[in-house]
């Protein structure tokens, strides 16, 4: 099973995220994005934390605690990919500005195409096998046609399709779930996903990296007079990662099959796992405390 799991790695890695990306191009209309018309303020602030503020906190990270090798991969990978599906779900049971968060999932994606190479190329560049070639072409296009494709033809199926969208919507995010499971199984039981192997102090370093993203959201947008179904919003755009996108550039990047960068990539799979299902751990009692705090 373990031979089988690496040969079809990439590929399971690719239908999870373009189902995941579909499901939410199924649930988005042009006007979603026109309403950053409307809140151009939150949208700012949204924006600027998710594709500024959350690397910056990256390379703090990484230069504060001497991080390198696969988990500075790592944290530099989690701070640059954009908001997930998730965290519009997330936003919506927590009473929370629904229509932001969308347009900053949306927008953030789309900038995701550049931004992400170019994050990912000022923070872990030093980090890198000497021989090592960052292949940022490949990253571009890959973001292009499993992300930004299947999220239009989301988008245009919601267009001609309407009654069904919603539900075919739930049935790809759900499919798309169950990918990221085999990943889980699949690296497991190849002997990638080892606790031991990753150093459980360097699991502490992931989860404070996500306690400090977690408390700079709780305060930021206060200070900066963002109302609180706003910040709702913003806070779980910036927490709930579009950890899909990680995992497919990840196996992309740094595949099983290539044993020189093998146990880079198994660590920064154990950082993009580690951080979202630390998340979806604090899911439900941020959600609590937003629905009273939005009363």
């Amino acid at each position: 099973m373990a031979e089988l799991y690496i040969k079809y790695e990439f590929w399971i890695a690719v239908v999870q995220l373009v189902l995941a990306m579909f499901g939410m191009g199924a649930t988005l209309t042009p006007k979603d994005f026109r309403d950053v018309v409307a809140e151009p303020r939150a949208f700012s602030v949204g924006t600027t934390m998710q594709l500024i503020i959350v690397p910056l906190i990256a390379f703090i990270f990484i230069k504060a605690f001497g991080l390198n090798g696969g988990l500075a991969v790592g944290v530099a990978l989690i701070a640059a990919i954009p908001g997930g599906t998730t965290s519009n779900v997330f936003t919506h049971i927590a009473r929370g500005n629904t229509a932001l968060s969308i347009s900053i999932t949306g927008v953030t994606t789309l900038l995701s195409l550049l931004l992400t190479p170019l994050i990912l190329s000022l923070l872990i560049r030093e980090f890198l096998p000497s021989d090592f070639s960052m292949p940022y072409v490949k990253i571009m296009k890959e973001i292009a046609l499993t992300l930004l494709v299947p999220l239009f033809l989301g988008m245009i199926y919601l267009r001609f399709f309407t009654r069904t969208a919603a539900n075919l919507s739930k049935w790809c995010i759900r499919v798309s779930l169950f990918g990221v499971l085999l990943i889980v199984i699949g690296s497991y039981v190849n002997g990638r996903l080892n606790m031991a192997s990753f150093g459980y102090q360097n699991m502490i370093t992931i989860l404070l990296f996500m306690f400090a993203i977690v408390v700079i959201n709780q305060l930021l947008p206060k200070l900066l007079g963002v109302s609180r179904s706003d910040s709702t919003a913003i806070e779980f755009e910036v927490i709930f990662r579009n950890i899909n996108l990680g995992i497919l550039l990840n196996v992309s990047i740094f595949p099983a099959t290539v044993p020189e960068t093998a146990h880079l990539g198994n660590m920064v799979l154990f950082s993009l796992l580690l951080f979202g299902f630390a998340a979806l751990f604090m899911a439900a009692p941020l959600i609590g405390i937003k629905r009273r705090y939005n009363n």
